[in-house]
């Protein structure tokens, strides 16, 4: 079973990657053939956009190389959600870094795990179900829901900057690998932007906007540890 996993994995990343292309990316495009992010020279020049280049001497193999997406998460212990998302971007793979790519894993628990409403504002993310069957959608700007059951070996797409989520329906655990334009997409969860913000965002503030007692925000802001 792991084998086979393994294989529809890699498969999955050939695919989703060659559809992320950097002809379409949301990235600047890059200048040279390689950028390799130097993550010791932060404190050093000014970066605009990413990291910057390490000398290309410096360079090796293990730059353009991640194996943390062939692994499950523990989506049970001490995780309320019941899933968890492994990131292969630029921060984990220096090696993308200009190339205007990234991809991700995430585990579901079976019945419910869930990825709470988010949105990517630097990236369009195409996801695709390796196992199990996720309930998905996004919402317009216009509110409307669009949302819909992917199974196994199907794919859904959420645009740039739209609020979205996934929540596994299935008896079985579920793996989805997801594809973006972009080397960092960037990953804002609804809730914890609104009521974990710090400085936080006025209760009043909350409170108007969701028509509730102000009393009701400051309960929802204790379950959100600031950042």
């Amino acid at each position: 079973m792991a084998l086979k996993l393994s294989a529809i994995l890699l498969a999955a990343c050939a695919a989703l990657l060659a559809l992320a292309a950097p002809l379409l990316a949301g990235d600047p495009d890059m200048l040279q053939d390689i950028c390799v992010a130097d993550y010791k020279s932060l404190q050093g020049p000014l970066r605009v956009n990413g990291f910057p280049c390490k000398l290309e001497a410096n360079v090796t193999a293990d730059d353009f190389f991640f194996g943390g997406l062939a692994k499950a998460a523990d989506v049970y212990t001490g995780n309320p959600m019941g899933s968890s998302v492994t990131s292969a971007d630029v921060e984990s793979l220096p090696g993308l870094n200009t190339l205007g790519v990234s991809m991700a894993r995430t585990d579901y628990a079976p019945w419910g795990g869930a990825t709470p409403p988010h949105a990517h504002p630097r990236a369009t993310e195409i996801l695709f179900v390796v196992e199990g069957t996720l309930e998905v959608g996004f919402v317009t700007t216009a509110s409307r829901l669009l949302a819909r059951t992917v199974g196994k070996g199907e794919v859904f797409v959420f645009p740039r900057g739209l609020v979205h989520f996934q929540r596994s329906v299935g008896a079985a655990p579920a793996v989805a690998i997801s594809a973006f334009n972009s080397q960092l997409p960037g990953t804002q969860a609804v809730a914890a932007a609104l009521f974990g913000a710090a400085p936080a965002v006025p209760s009043d503030v909350l409170a108007r906007a969701f028509q509730i007692d102000g009393g009701v925000v400051e309960n929802v802001k204790s379950k959100f540890t600031p950042k």
